[in-house]
């Protein structure tokens, strides 16, 4: 599903707004205004491409003269050298829109190469790449977009969409008896459509849990020994999901072990941004 042209406005504009709050003084103090250019946004790496619309939108509200022409679409994979979209129109305009679109680009596409990567390594095992809410603040719509870009698939949206009893919700509920008790509480008091999710970080906590009846256990930092007796253990009453360092190393061999999701933090919060570059020439007048 892509994100909505609305959405998108509104975090372009805030962007804007930061990059170029009273105009940009450079552009405006060397190019003519009547200078007219095309530039092409060509990769210097290959990747999966994600955010076009964000790229364009910084460009067509930075001057709407400007036309945008994309050479592909979000989910296409490019080489090292290929053109994602070109614009041509008002220099100025151009230039003031090229660092905000380029950031987006840049990072979205990152993220959907890295997702990519994941997906491949667990291909053909059944476990489903998903990301977490480790996001950048402002940002989570568009990361979310870009891990679909790539193959995978978004966790919880956010804290009023679904119900994930973490570590810390965990010690102030007990263990045991007194646990499977208070979750059961919790699962009476919810609509039928809410999915209920609990973690735990031990085998030691498996059978509390899974008396309670949730939907999903998460199985955090455990090793894929332990991961492969959890998945055993539980035997179809819930859905497995792995987390915890969760690495493109690593990825494979979790999944080997039967999990049904396996989540990771590092597709949003710590990807390297592609090197995706802005080549631009005047145009004859």
């Amino acid at each position: 599903m892509p994100v909505p042209a609305r959405v998108i406005e509104r975090i372009v504009l805030a962007a804007l707004e930061e990059d170029n709050p009273r105009g940009d003084l450079t552009g405006n103090a060397l190019i003519p205004a009547h200078t007219t250019a095309t530039a092409a946004v060509v990769a210097r790496e290959p990747g999966i491409c994600a955010g076009l619309d964000t790229f364009i939108a910084a460009m067509r509200l930075s001057d709407p003269a400007l036309e945008l022409v994309p050479a592909l679409a979000d989910g296409d994979t490019f080489a090292a050298g290929d053109t994602l979209v070109t614009v041509t129109g008002p220099a100025r305009g151009l230039l003031a829109g090229e660092r905000v679109g380029l950031n987006l680009l840049q990072r979205l596409s990152g993220i959907a190469t890295a997702t990519a990567a994941y997906v491949a390594a667990a291909q053909g095992t059944g476990a489903r790449i998903v990301d977490t809410r480790k996001t950048t603040p402002g940002l989570r719509v568009l990361e979310r977009y870009a891990v679909r870009c790539g193959g995978g698939h978004n966790h919880r949206d956010n804290l009023s969409e679904a119900v994930m009893a973490k570590d810390n919700h965990l010690a102030l509920l007990g263990t045991g008896s007194e646990l499977t008790n208070a979750l059961r509480k919790a699962r009476a008091s919810l609509g039928h459509t809410v999915h209920f999710e609990v973690e735990i970080d031990s085998l030691d906590q498996l059978d509390a849990v899974l008396a309670a009846g949730v939907d999903t256990i998460m199985l955090d930092n455990f090793s894929l020994a332990d991961l492969a007796t959890g998945v055993r253990r539980i035997a179809g009453a819930a859905l497995v999901e792995a987390s915890g360092n969760v690495r493109l190393e690593t990825v494979a061999a979790i999944a080997a072990t039967g999990v049904d999701v396996i989540s990771s933090g590092a597709l949003t919060h710590s990807v390297r941004a592609l090197d995706l570059g802005l080549d631009i020439r005047m145009e004859a007048n």
